[in-house]
């Protein structure tokens, strides 16, 4: 390594060597020159060293005796100075590494040495260039002798100028730029001076040749004990050192003192250690962690799990030495770290078992008997998946008599170890070839041996769902020979239709994206061809840059890591995973995104970072199913899966026909539950940033692209040269309190795409629905989407706590919450055309606020100016003021319409593209259980207009009841009859049938009846199928394809009151049967006026000013969200914005009216649910003292089995974000962070009410699915087919008193007691707060609240409890 120094030591060592001092500049190279003799150099570097570490002048210091006890002045003077104290920075030297292959600048930091070793540093250094010259002046007294020197000097020096653009991109791949060293100049009157005196040159060439073999020496000497380990196992890994060991003699500029003139200090003036001198330890003090022992787990932790992927990518890469250079440097580092910790591993069995799959699959049987011994040494047992390694490492091998020997001595020890060969082939994972491999290996000496696999438990663990275990046969019983029940619901499809849309829908996944076209009704631009022309061109000259740009970086950074350790982490071997095009793929898209949005919002640098880095990630996982065999497996199930599905010849659900066909093919080919290794959210960061710094600094633009004349100047005519400039640039910008970096897109480049208007929009292929059933989820990491990572459950990256819970559970346990997943990502879906023709048409004419399609921001009228006179008067400051308010406003406005306006365009044009196809929608869950669609613009979970353009693609005949049904749905959507029976409801539609078919036929130009209606698109699309019904001459064998909708009412308060099994509360929420529906919001709302009259007569300004006012709608929201945990401060949000819409209502009273109203809401609700009022405080109490004593994340099991986790942290960790080579191993992880008790305990209550209604919701699911009854779900609002209304009306019932006859509150209590609770050793009986609040905890969590005398049972004969 040749070395240049920055700062203090370059301008030093040019003054010794007589050199002019050099500046940053351009750069050249240069070859030639001669030798000096070794003598010159030799004394020219003890004239360095001895003006380098020159003692320093002594001066005498008068000092002023001081008494024992200091002054006032003194004190306050000695305060000051300890408050002003500057810290201290670390300083750095720039560093410009020469190679004969490529050159790199780096920093380098400035090590501050004691004298000691200041002078052992310096006199080795002294011996080595007195060795190194003795070389090499008996060297040159050998060459003299043929009289080359003289002729060396006599030679003209060779340089040349080396054009990178010109060279070609491999050679600049590999880093052979040329054969000669390259040297780095500079300024041009430097170079010339150089160029001129080869003699100067090959001094410099020489010194650089000393420097590398004194650090090269340091080096070898620094690091003996680890070539040690490597030597002691065979293994020519590269040297393993850190950058503080390191000692550059010019890094330091402390003064030079011989040990043997150390002065001594006499012996009584060194201080006595005792226990009064001794310091205390420091109190462990940390806003993160609770203690010393949580934060060195939690960085343990994170070490593991950035150690597990990147050596798995390592692996990946074929960076088999890079990964064993890891293993060594941190197996090192934990033996000094955790020798003082039993039971403390940083290197596991697992790390090992990926590194030896490595070299398995290169057939290195000696590197995996070396790392054996290296596990032996460690003391780590050998797991199943060990042997399976060194199965197949032995089944690559040559057969020969020895490898069958090895083959015996493992399978023995693995029999004594107590794993049996079918342990090992059946618990084992294996990717492309590695099964046939190990088996073919174990053949060789048990040539009949056929591994036995254990078969997949398919039946359920739960008290509520057992009985549906009657219809599951064992694996390998004969399936059934007629269509089964639970298939009506997805039939319809054969064999080869279902596999040609997997065809498609596996491209879709292959290309990553998906383009279509925009209804966005634009006019056409005059220059609108010219500019697509040169957005063409663009594109190619920058994907041509972008190429150029990643292997420059990519040779840069390889220069870098090529001389640092190999004994940490770095970023190069993540980005090494792909090839240049991919890379230039996800810059040239994310490109467009960005030059496409909007004016008042972009991505922050961090967002475009993890971005870009998840973008990496997502291509390389799908590369690599291609590579490892996953890919043709897949394609092997599914094309089985479609056969299962068409013929419908099977009792099983979704997941149990997967696991059935995934067993049955376990005899060959890779593993399909493979473990899940996400790249760490750092390395995610840290990726993203090297695209982004090419993104924002080898993407540029000309200024002048847009002008279409001649590009000459009419003066000259010559052609004018391109202005270019950078494509993007960052800007500031407030986002709350903070002030965030943004990327913006130049002006140039919006106006070109504006104006070449592409007319087409682009989605992830994860984005948008599949054009095939999707795959079941299996396990909690295999479903969803074919090849694209689907996430069984919405998480921030820090929440690993219930990731935990989740794999420690037994996978039984988690059946019901999959399954039900399963089914409803099972429903095929088309869209609505008759509806959606309407909507689009509204859209494209600039939408409707009335209507809820949204409006383009440019409909929002300008503000108006400030009247001015001529003079400049009339305008005052509190005028000023306002108009400046109001800017804010517009502009917020703008942004909120634009927002509105793109998800609107979003969707329709999702739906235009989807017209005519049928499609499903893959779904996973939050935290708490409850479900949604992962494709995010067209599915069923929306507004008013998103699920009036779906229905489902499967018909089913109407029916005797279904017309009834349809009619009650249209009317139940108007919200006009809410409190009338059922009877008075089917009466109403016929009487307002001819305006039902009035807005049928003329949607947009009648009487526009459904335009009045709560939910306006919905009764639209209900009443074109009412029309379609009435008009069919046979309304009962009608086929419908059109969703009825049965909502629960007020589905919170239900799940309290069935709790509490409160009488009163649950007659008000419809859990008794009634004549007539029982509005739970008009009973609050009349218990609030009684109150507010009250008040009024009292003389009550505001109660008087309410008066006419306290209607059901004002308080609606504020009672739903009561028992989802809304605060004070939200409910007064939500009255006020009611209150304002109100067109009477004084607005100067609203602030006032809506603190009184919310304060009497809340005081109805506890006076109306005594029982629910318990319950949540109990909740509250729990979550309080768990966080706050326990200082742990709230818990808990569902009545489904799902474990669920609160990850809501006091304060998530700012890791500092490494801008190096290095992967910053630390994380946020919640299960080590102290909780958010705030959080905690408010979030609590609504959190577990959650959990139980999408528990009710999955039961309900799973019991229509054995019916064979199309059911879908949006949180407690359920649809089905007209002619199925009824059956799941009854299952949904049934299933709600199933669920809450089951001991919750008193099973949550028994589970908290377990997790939290202390035992009498804990506790210290002296009277502390700390002993009292332990047991404080210990009595709240066994107090459960009273319970009424409520009969569940009313349920399953109440009308409204579902209507």
């Amino acid at each position: 390594m040749y070395r240049l120094l920055g700062a203090n030591g370059a301008a030093a060592m040019h003054r010794v060597l007589r050199l002019p001092a050099a500046t940053s500049g351009c750069s050249c190279c240069c070859k030639g020159g001669s030798e000096s003799s070794a003598a010159h150099n030799l004394i020219q570097y003890q004239q360095y060293y001895q003006m380098l570490y020159r003692p320093a002048t002594l001066t005498t210091v008068t000092v002023r005796p001081q008494s024992t006890t200091p002054t006032q002045t003194d004190a306050l003077a000695l305060a000051k100075k300890k408050r002003l104290r500057k810290p201290r920075y670390a300083k750095y030297v720039d560093l410009l590494e020469v190679t004969e292959l490529t050159a790199s600048e780096r920093k380098s930091r400035v090590k501050r040495l004691k004298s000691k070793k200041l002078a052992e540093f310096i006199q080795k250094t002294q011996m080595q260039i007195l060795d190194k010259r003795a070389r090499e002046e008996r060297r040159v007294q050998k060459n003299a002798k043929a009289g080359n020197d003289e002729a060396i000097l006599r030679q003209p020096a060779e340089y040349q100028k080396i054009e990178l653009d010109a060279v070609a991109s491999s050679l600049l791949e590999a880093g052979l730029y040329d054969d000669k060293p390259l040297i780095f100049f500079g300024k041009d009157t430097y170079t010339k001076q150089i160029i001129s005196n080869p003699t100067e040159v090959h001094k410099i060439i020489k010194s650089f040749e000393n420097y590398r073999d004194i650090i090269e020496g340091m080096g070898n000497e620094g690091h003996e004990h680890i070539e040690a380990d490597l030597a002691s196992f065979g293994l020519n890994a590269p040297k393993l050192s850190t950058a503080s060991q390191l000692l550059d003699p010019f890094e330091t500029i402390e003064p030079y003192i011989e040990e043997s003139h150390k002065p001594v200090a006499p012996a009584e003036s060194q201080p006595k250690v005792n226990a009064v001198t001794t310091k205390s330890k420091k109190r462990f003090k940390s806003k993160v962690h609770i203690s010393e022992e949580q934060e060195r787990q939690a960085k343990q932790r994170a070490l593991v799990i950035n150690l597990t992927t990147y050596l798995n990518v390592c692996v990946s890469a074929n960076m088999l030495n890079r990964a064993l250079s890891t293993i060594f440097a941190y197996r090192s580092r934990a033996k000094k770290s955790y020798q003082s910790t039993p039971g403390m591993n940083l290197i596991t069995i697992d790390l090992y078992n990926i590194l030896l799959h490595g070299y398995a699959g290169k057939g290195s049987f000696d590197r995996c008997q070396e790392l054996c011994k290296l596990i032996n040494d460690d003391g780590l047992a050998f797991s199943e998946q060990t042997y399976a390694a060194i199965f197949e490492c032995l089944g690559r091998v040559e057969p020969n008599a020895q490898n069958q020997e090895f083959i015996e001595q493992y399978i023995a020890k693995a029999e004594q170890q107590g794993f049996s060969l079918n342990q090992i082939m059946d618990r084992s994972k294996f990717i492309s070839d590695q099964r046939d491999i190990a088996l073919d290996a174990i053949r060789r000496v048990r040539p009949n041996f056929t591994p036995v696999y254990v078969p997949p438990q398919l039946g359920y663990d739960n008290e509520l769902l057992n009985d549906l275990n009657a219809q599951v046969q064992p694996v390998g019983a004969e399936t059934a020979q007629e269509e089964s029940i639970i298939m009506r619901s997805k039939r319809g499809y054969t064999k080869t239709q279902l596999e040609q849309l997997a065809r498609e829908q596996l491209q879709v996944e292959l290309d990553g994206c998906i383009t279509i076209k925009s209804i966005e009704k634009t006019k056409e631009f005059a220059n609108a061809e010219y500019c697509r022309t040169k957005l063409s061109e663009l594109e190619q000259t920058w994907r041509k840059q972008i190429s150029a740009a990643i292997v420059r970086d990519l040779n840069t950074l390889r220069a870098q890591v090529r001389f640092k350790p190999h004994g940490y982490m770095n970023y190069y071997t993540y980005l090494k995973v792909l090839d240049t095009h991919h890379y230039a793929d996800i810059l040239i898209k994310e490109l467009y995104k960005l030059a496409e949005g909007s004016e008042t919002f972009s991505p922050t640098v961090g967002q475009l970072f993890k971005e870009l880095g998840q973008k990496v990630q997502q291509c390389y996982q799908i590369e690599l199913k291609k590579h490892n065999g996953t890919l043709e497996k897949i394609g092997e199930i599914y094309s089985d899966y479609c056969d299962l599905w068409a013929n419908g010849h099977t009792e099983d659900n979704t997941r149990q026909m997967w696991q059935r066909l995934v067993h049955e093919q376990r005899h060959s080919g890779p593993s399909m539950d493979l473990p899940d290794v996400p790249w760490p959210n750092n390395v995610l960061s840290g990726v993203g940033r090297f695209l982004y710094n090419i993104l924002m600094r080898d993407i540029k633009i000309d200024a002048h692209i847009m002008r279409q004349r001649s590009n000459k100047s009419k003066a000259t005519g010559t052609t004018l040269p391109q202005n270019m400039l950078p494509a993007f640039y960052t800007l500031f910008r407030n986002q709350g309190r903070l002030v965030k970096e943004e990327v913006k897109p130049h002006p140039v480049l919006s106006r070109l795409l504006r104006a070449s208007r592409q007319q087409t929009l682009t989605f992830d292929s994860n984005l948008v629905p599949m054009l095939c059933p999707p795959q079941p989820w299996s396990t909690p990491h295999n479903g969803g989407y074919l090849l694209n990572k689907s996430e069984l459950i919405r998480l921030p990256h820090q929440a690993v706590q219930q990731w935990e819970r989740i794999h420690a559970s037994n996978p039984q346990y988690l059946y019901p919450a999959l399954d039900s997943l399963n089914q409803l990502a099972s429903v095929p879906w088309r869209v609505n055309t008759q509806i959606l023709d309407v909507i689009i048409k509204v859209f494209q004419n600039g939408g409707d606020a009335k209507l809820d399609v949204p409006q383009p921001p440019s409909s929002l009228p300008p503000l108006p100016t400030l009247p001015v006179g001529e003079d400049g008067s009339g305008v005052t400051p509190a005028d000023r003021a306002k108009q400046f308010r109001d800017k804010l406003g517009h502009r917020r406005k703008q942004a909120e319409m634009y927002s509105l306006w793109c998800d609107a365009l979003y969707r329709l044009s999702l739906a235009q593209h989807y017209r005519d196809k049928v499609f499903w929608l893959p779904h996973n869950m939050d935290f708490r259980g409850r479900v949604y669609p992962v494709p995010p613009h067209l599915n069923h979970l929306g507004s008013d207009l998103a699920r009036s353009m779906l229905i489902f693609d499967q018909a089913q005949p109407m029916g005797v009841d279904g017309f009834s049904w349809l009619k009650l749905h249209c009317i139940n959507l108007t919200g006009l009859k809410k409190r009338d029976s059922v009877r008075e409801r089917l009466l109403y539609a016929e009487e307002i049938m001819p305006d039902i078919l009035d807005s049928a036929d003329n949607p947009l130009t009648g009487r526009m009846w459904w335009s009045k209606s709560d939910e306006p698109w919905q009764t639209l699309a209900c009443c074109m199928e009412i029309a379609n019904v009435y008009r069919s001459p046979d309304p009962a064998a009608y086929m419908s394809r059109f969703p009825i909708h049965q909502d629960g009412s007020c589905n919170g308060l239900q799940h309290y009151a069935a709790l509490g099994r409160d009488q009163a509360g649950a007659c008000s929420v419809n859990l008794a049967p009634s004549p007539i529906p029982q509005d739970v919001y008009s009973s609050v709302a009349a218990l609030v006026e009684r109150t507010r009259k009250a008040d009024a007569e009292n003389g009550l300004h505001v109660a008087q000013a309410l008066e006419g006012f306290v209607r059901r709608k004002v308080i609606k929201q504020t009672v739903m969200t009561t028992v989802y945990g809304v605060t004070r401060y939200g409910a007064r949000l939500q009255i006020a914005r009611q209150l304002k819409d109100i067109d009477d209502f004084p607005k100067d009273w609203v602030w006032p009216a809506s603190t009184y109203l919310t304060t009497k809401t809340f005081e109805s609700l506890r006076e109306m649910f005594t029982s629910t009022r318990e319950i949540q405080d109990w909740f509250t109490e729990c979550a309080r003292l768990i966080a706050g004593v326990c200082s742990q994340n709230v818990e808990w099991v569902t009545p489904l089995g799902l474990p669920v986790v609160q990850p809501y942290n006091r304060q998530e960790m700012k890791h500092p974000q490494s801008k190096g080579l290095r992967v910053n191993a630390s994380m946020s992880m919640d299960m080590y962070e102290r909780p958010n008790i705030l959080k905690q305990k408010n979030a609590f209550p609504p959190n577990f009410i959650h959990s139980l209604d999408s528990s009710h919701m999955m039961l309900t699911s799973l019991h229509c699915e054995r019916k064979g009854i199309t059911f879908v779900s949006v949180h407690d609002c359920f649809w089905t087919h007209a002619c199925t209304v009824p059956e799941m009306n009854r299952i949904c019932r049934e299933q709600f008193v199933a669920l809450h006859s089951q001991p919750i509150l008193e099973q949550l209590s028994e589970f908290m007691k377990k997790t939290y609770s202390f035992s009498n050793a804990d506790l210290t009986n002296d009277g502390s707060v700390e002993d009292l609040s332990k047991r404080q905890l210990n009595r709240i969590l066994r107090q459960l609240p009273q319970k009424g005398d409520f009969d569940l049972r009313n349920v399953l004969d109440s009308v409204y409890f579902f209507s």
